[in-house]
């Protein structure tokens, strides 16, 4: 069986509280002897003392047996608990009144003897000759015979009467009372105890919940996810592991949601990319199989158009294919950006020259504004060269016979920014949102160019050199769009 972390807890501190409530018990109980043994020691450290100094318990003949019957019918009145014995110097029993087969012992040790004779610190314990093993409380004195020691008086203080008198007492009411009072502070304690435990367990339990909620129900779940709120310096460790959680969450969360619209959008690139694939290999595949059908009843001029349009429409799927491919390249990182230091003043000029034709041939005027003096960037020479490129195409595409593309440079705060604008329709605030992300939506919505994927390479180029490309508002004057460069690699 599976115990929560509540139970385990509950469980440990059950097993520690009993623990602890029998070794206080036991700690008491001794601490409680101890003290009556010392007490009683106190009180009777001179008994043995004044019993060799008043009664003559030995002569040359031995111990006197009569005087030790007296002593011990005298004591037995007075204290019943005190067993009187006397011993030689060796510790050897010589005389004792005990019943027969209660003596277990023949001699006793010497050194509590001795000690107790020094005036040692009490409580001081010594052997108990009723019994194999047990120590008990004494009082001991020298017992002498025309002034030399002959042996010892031995008293032990708590003896069999004792012993029986506290085994009747324990099952007495105070004891009783006693340990009930005891088992009814380790409830109480117990019943604290767990209640404590849950509640500094009820936020880990709600933390659990939310993480099982988290793999019942997967990460669509984190789409709903709660703020992230800060925690003061002061709170615990749980406190800290809950903002961590919801931290976690959250960008979690966040990521998801970036896969999510990533996903879309990849899904929707295909879905355009089929499209406008589609479009030119229809008509591809037209005009061919027309001049495979027609080819003897065609003009020179017919077939020659023919081709050509078949031509026109080959290198429009050529181009995307080609642009598709580089797109995959930049998305799976197998480009990378090998920077250095150029003009780009004079790369604009180069590309500028790649348009010549085609802008004459669309009566368009290729403008350039620079600003003195420009300073060098840091960039990857070729791919600039293809964002500018891209850039050019889409606005010659985009603006009508007649009409201009301006190209201006400006240097501000160590980066130099690029402006590319044309005088065509502009761009529909409905299709702004997708512009970098989407193929050609502008071809797509009017329909002139089937497609392309220029923007959203630029888009992954500019980004690959820390850069964003902007569409700048221009209400009525055809489309401008931004991005800089630094001067100086950061």
């Amino acid at each position: 069986m599976r115990l929560t972390l509540w139970q385990r807890l509950s469980l440990v501190f059950a097993l520690l509280l009993l623990a602890s409530g029998g070794m206080s018990a036991w700690l008491q109980i001794r601490a409680s002897e101890a003290h009556e043994q010392e007490v009683v020691q106190r009180l009777s450290r001179g008994l043995a003392a004044n019993i060799a100094s008043h009664v003559t318990l030995v002569d040359i003949g031995g111990p006197k047996r009569s005087a030790l019957d007296e002593l011990m019918a005298m004591l037995m009145t007075v204290n019943p608990s005190v067993e009187v014995y006397v011993l030689a110097t060796d510790g050897r029993i010589q005389a004792h009144l005990a019943p027969s087969g209660h003596l277990k012992r023949e001699r006793v040790d010497i050194a509590p003897i001795s000690s107790f004779l020094a005036g040692a610190a009490l409580p001081i314990v010594g052997d108990d000759p009723r019994s194999d093993s047990a120590r008990k409380v004494f009082s001991a004195a020298p017992l002498q015979l025309d002034g030399r020691d002959v042996g010892y008086v031995y008293v032990v203080l708590l003896g069999e009467a004792h012993d029986a008198m506290a085994a009747d007492v324990q099952a007495s009411t105070v004891l009783r009372t006693s340990l009930w009072a005891m088992g009814w502070v380790a409830l109480l304690g117990l019943v604290a105890g767990l209640a404590a435990f849950g509640l500094i367990t009820r936020r880990l339990r709600a933390l659990t919940a939310e993480v099982r909620r988290l793999e019942a129900q997967g990460f669509e779940s984190l789409e709903h996810a709660p703020a992230v709120a800060s925690v003061s310096p002061g709170r615990d460790e749980i406190a800290l592991l809950q903002q961590a959680f919801a931290q976690m969450a959250a960008r979690i969360a966040s990521q998801w949601r970036e896969l999510v619209r990533q996903d879309q959008q990849r899904r929707e690139l295909v879905a355009n990319i089929s499209h406008d694939l589609r479009t030119p290999l229809t008509s591809l595949h037209g005009y061919l199989e027309t001049l495979q059908l027609k080819a003897d009843r065609l003009s020179a001029d017919e077939r020659r158009r023919y081709l050509d349009t078949a031509l026109g429409q080959s290198r429009k799927v050529g181009r995307l294919a080609q642009e598709l491919f580089e797109l995959a390249r930049l998305e799976y990182g197998a480009v990378k950006p090998e920077k250095e230091r150029f003009s780009l003043a004079e790369l604009t000029h180069d590309v500028f020259q790649k348009f010549e034709l085609a802008a004459e041939a669309r009566s368009l005027t290729l403008t350039a504004d620079f600003a003195s003096d420009l300073p060098a960037v840091t960039a990857d020479v070729g791919m600039i060269e293809r964002v500018l490129t891209n850039l050019l195409d889409n606005a010659i595409r985009h603006t009508p016979e007649g009409g201009e593309v301006r190209v201006e440079l400006r240097h501000h705060d160590g980066v130099v920014t690029v402006h590319v604008a044309d005088t065509g329709p502009g761009i529909p605030a409905e299709l702004r949102d997708d512009l970098f992300t989407r193929p050609s939506v502008m071809a797509r919505a009017q329909r002139e160019s089937g497609g392309g994927l220029g923007l959203v390479i630029v888009q992954r180029i500019l980004s690959l050199h820390g850069s964003d490309i902007r569409l700048l508002d221009r209400p009525g004057r055809g489309a401008v769009f931004s991005f800089g460069l630094q001067v100086r690699e950061a």
